[in-house]
């Protein structure tokens, strides 16, 4: 989601990104029909090995190992959490099945399928939708996921709706209800880097790549989620609105304070590039930047913290999220309808 404050609308239909070569240059949406569209994506849909039933169906019959299903939505509109003139299609498809994926992971869930539902306006470029189909075929894949269905249909605006599923895989689901006084609170993934990005293109720079590239398609930790409800972590929750928000999240559902040590935080170099570009303090962006879809989780504190997770801070009886034992001044993160 776009940070308070930065809510940005896009012009216009977006052209082909790069697809002058292909057979649907040139052509609408509007002009391939509905089921024309669906052929042309379903095209860029690898099969599902574990489906009974993929696409083409009413609905897709999955064989899954747990009875216990994981299953979480998102909804993407543009100009309010994507713009076509920042991303390309690809970038869009990828990052719409990233956020939903990370969060089965958060759930300590290994990701099954992702069922999509897009909306868009009929001069729409058949091109754009391939190869957004693309990005999210791409990135369902190095979750060990895949598109099993959807639904197109049209809209004024390019609306986006993902549901991924997931399975347990044996093991208890991981909520946000279960941190206890004395649990380490750990982090894997990347935390900043993404609002780092945003920042770069609302000022109208292309440098450092490594924050636009974030911003645009971020890289959840996938296996670290079931990794951490392996080792015995009590919750967990996806970074999405920033790691201050989420961990406030994590802190009223278990009734518990988290304070975050500032020194345990280490920007990486293209955080730090971005923060010397833009005469920003990287730490703001750590702290508050939503969009790396990074795992926030707490572990008791006699257990080993799986590799890839870095301890920042602890959990104390009391109610909140501190930082360095006091009360945090700056922005916690983005929230809807503020």
């Amino acid at each position: 989601m776009l940070e308070p404050g930065r809510v940005s609308l896009a012009g216009g239909v977006p052209g082909m990104s790069g697809a002058e070569g292909s057979p649907e240059a040139g052509i609408t949406i509007g002009e391939l029909g509905e089921f024309g569209l669906i052929d042309a994506i379903t095209a860029r849909m690898p099969a599902a090995p574990g489906a009974i039933v993929g696409i083409g169906d009413d609905a897709a019959v999955l064989r899954v190992a747990d009875p216990r299903i994981v299953a979480t939505t998102d909804l993407l509109v543009q100009g309010r959490h994507f713009r076509t003139d920042w991303s390309g299609p690809a970038d869009i498809g990828a990052k719409a099945a990233a956020q939903n994926l990370a969060d089965v992971a958060a759930m300590g869930a290994v990701p099954e399928a992702l069922l999509v539902g897009l909306a868009a306006p009929s001069g729409l470029l058949v091109a754009w939708a391939t190869e957004l189909a693309s990005g999210l075929a791409g990135e369902a894949a190095r979750a060990g996921a895949y598109v099993v269905g959807g639904d197109v249909s049209e809209a004024s605006v390019i609306m986006l709706a993902v549901t991924a599923l997931g399975t347990m895989a044996g093991r208890e689901p991981v909520t946000r209800s279960g941190a206890r006084p004395g649990d380490v609170v750990a982090v894997a993934g990347r935390l900043g880097l993404s609002a780092a990005g945003l920042a770069l293109l609302q000022a109208g720079l292309t440098e450092p790549a490594d924050a636009l590239a974030a911003h645009r398609r971020p890289q959840p930790p996938y296996p670290a989620g079931p990794q951490a409800a392996a080792a015995g972590a009590t919750s967990m929750i996806d970074v999405s609105d920033g790691l201050l928000a989420d961990l406030g999240h994590i802190a009223a559902a278990s009734g518990v304070l988290i304070d975050v040590e500032t020194a345990r935080l280490e920007p990486a170099g293209p955080l730090l590039a971005a923060a010397a570009v833009l005469g920003l303090p990287p730490l703001d962006w750590m702290m508050s930047g939503g969009e790396d879809h990074a795992l926030a989780a707490t572990f008791p504190s006699d257990a080993a913290v799986p590799p890839h997770w870095v301890v920042i801070g602890h959990v104390h009886e009391g109610h909140g999220v501190r930082v360095d034992g006091t009360n945090y001044r700056g922005q916690f993160g983005w929230q809807h309808f503020s």
